[in-house]
């Protein structure tokens, strides 16, 4: 089974599994299909991480993000009279896109554990399809180019690329990649880790040094993807996974401890109680997250221990019924994919792909096609910032996929994209199907609620969808929460999706009907 914010990328892994190819094999499948289909939420130029579920294993993940390049410092952008790092164009792309050695490294994974054996033109051939022969606009891309177009038309190669005559692509018409597909094909010949040390690495720094980014050749040269090992919160359900910082997984898995020591399943799902309490251990979590998470190398806590009950004990009495904690501090917004594969020997990916900002940079690189990642602008300038540019350093990361292993034996991989959005619907998604016992589909479709920031949506309020019921806003409104009316089912909440195995083999898979997703099995 697969799950994706795109359909045609689900298919893309389901036709490798059919094929004998494993769960990681066909993740990188959907990987670059999905760069090809929903191109303003992902693609080659940006960062990922893995977390990779084998039975009778421990789960491993994967650090697929780049570091600064090494002349991006204080003073160079202070140099250029900036005191803040641009969201859009050449200075903000100042980070290496990490994506492409996070495919070579967890294809190796495949090899050595799993002997896997699927080439990459294999892997890359329904993309390098769609790149050449065209595939249909969706409503979400039009959206983004519409609202995007004024903003980033005028960085180096995205009228060229993301733009139809100098206008917004329509739904339903064809968008063409053949610069894309030329460069998956040159790595399906010349291997992966051309992209950092061979022919095409050349190219993408001389196209970036064109453009007026920092990043240089040797800062592709030094970097390559890394094994890491995942948190693990040890819940009533089972042990929880995600990814250590720059992520924000331990944000997800805090919320989701201080929820287990809250008593979730007295309260009715949906109800006032419920969303008020998921919404209180955000605000805890953020609370820490802001303060302590960056890079793993600068920071002054070790992120598993704010997983201990000695530290999550006193967060969860800190939160009271009747009164809402002041809020207004949020992260910024973040474009991104999640997705999910489960083969059939039970061996589990949970992926998660990102540009940051719809369309990232909007810079679209000449001899490549590739739209670099934007994600170096949520560095600081200052001086001893907690997330403060220094070169080399990794940025700080809402991106974290998620991973469940319960007692009963049901594996459950699940993630979303959405800025501060990821770990609210991570919360959500998990609370309604493993404590109250929705179906995964109905956990998923269920409105959904959002404090703080994410894509499109600048503001720091509480994001409701109108389905809530006029009793529950009013209840919230109450407690002193600033409430902000969405859309019935609003793309502003994310593209979440989710896969359980169950013992014994049946898999029950959940696409979110706010995405162009789908979930395909066989």
């Amino acid at each position: 089974m697969a799950v994706a914010p795109h359909f045609l990328a689900s298919r893309a892994a389901i036709d490798v599994l059919k094929e004998g190819g494993d769960a990681i094999e066909a993740m990188v499948a959907a990987a670059a299909t999905i760069a090809m289909v929903y191109p303003h939420m992902t693609g080659l130029g940006g960062d990922a991480f893995w977390l990779i579920h084998e039975p009778g294993q421990e789960p491993v993940g994967i650090d697929a993000c780049g570091g600064a390049a090494a002349r991006a410092n204080l003073s160079f952008y202070a140099g250029r009279g900036l005191d803040t790092i641009p969201v859009r164009g050449p200075l903000a792309a100042n980070t290496v896109a990490g994506t492409v050695s996070g495919w070579e490294c967890a294809l190796a994974l495949s090899k050595r554990r799993w002997n896997g054996r699927m080439p990459l033109s294999r892997l890359f051939a329904e993309a390098i399809r769609y790149g050449e022969q065209g595939v249909p606009v969706t409503g979400s891309q039009m959206r983004s180019t519409r609202t995007k177009q004024a903003e980033l038309e005028s960085q180096p190669g995205f009228r060229e690329h993301f733009l139809m005559d100098g206008e917004t692509p329509q739904e339903g018409s064809l968008f063409f990649q053949a610069k894309m597909a030329a460069t998956l094909r040159h790595l399906a010949r010349a291997g992966l880790d051309d992209f950092y040390r061979g022919e095409l690495a050349q190219t993408i720094a001389a196209d970036l040094a064109a453009c007026g980014s920092p990043l240089a050749l040797a800062d592709l040269n030094g970097y390559r993807a890394e094994l890491t090992q995942p948190l693990a919160l040890e819940h009533s359900l089972g042990t929880l996974y995600n990814l250590p910082p720059p992520t924000q997984g331990a944000v997800s898995l805090m919320i989701l401890g201080i929820l287990d020591r809250m008593g979730l399943n007295q309260m009715e799902p949906d109800s006032a109680d419920y969303v008020h309490c998921v919404v209180e251990a955000t605000k805890q979590a953020f609370i820490v997250r802001d303060a302590y998470i960056t890079d793993p190398r600068d920071m002054r806590i070790d992120a598993q221990d704010c997983l201990k009950p000695e530290f999550l004990n006193p967060l969860a009495k800190a939160i009271t019924l009747d009164q809402a904690l002041p809020w207004g501090n949020g992260r910024g917004p973040g474009d991104t994919v999640w997705m999910g594969v489960v083969d059939g020997q039970g061996r589990a990916v949970s992926f998660i792909q990102s540009i940051y900002h719809e369309f990232g940079s909007g810079m679209v690189l000449e001899q490549s096609g590739l739209n670099w990642q934007n994600r170096g602008c949520s560095f600081s300038l200052q001086e001893g910032a907690l997330n403060e540019l220094k070169p080399g350093r990794k940025p700080f990361h809402t991106l974290n996929p998620a991973l469940a292993r319960l007692h009963d034996g049901r594996v459950m991989v699940y993630g979303t994209m959405g800025g501060d959005g990821q770990p609210q619907t991570q919360a959500a998604v998990f609370t309604r199907a493993m404590v109250y016992g929705q179906g995964l589909q109905q956990a998923v479709n269920a409105p959904r609620w959002l404090l703080g920031r994410t894509w499109g949506r600048p503001s720091d309020s509480l994001k409701l969808e109108a389905r809530f019921s006029g009793e529950v806003v009013e209840s919230l409104r109450r407690r002193g929460h600033q409430i902000e009316i969405l859309q019935d089912f609003d793309e502003a909440m994310g593209h979440a999706g989710a896969i359980v195995w169950h013992p014994g083999g049946a898999l029950e898979g959940a696409s979110d009907p706010r995405s162009d997703g789908g979930v395909a099995s066989f």
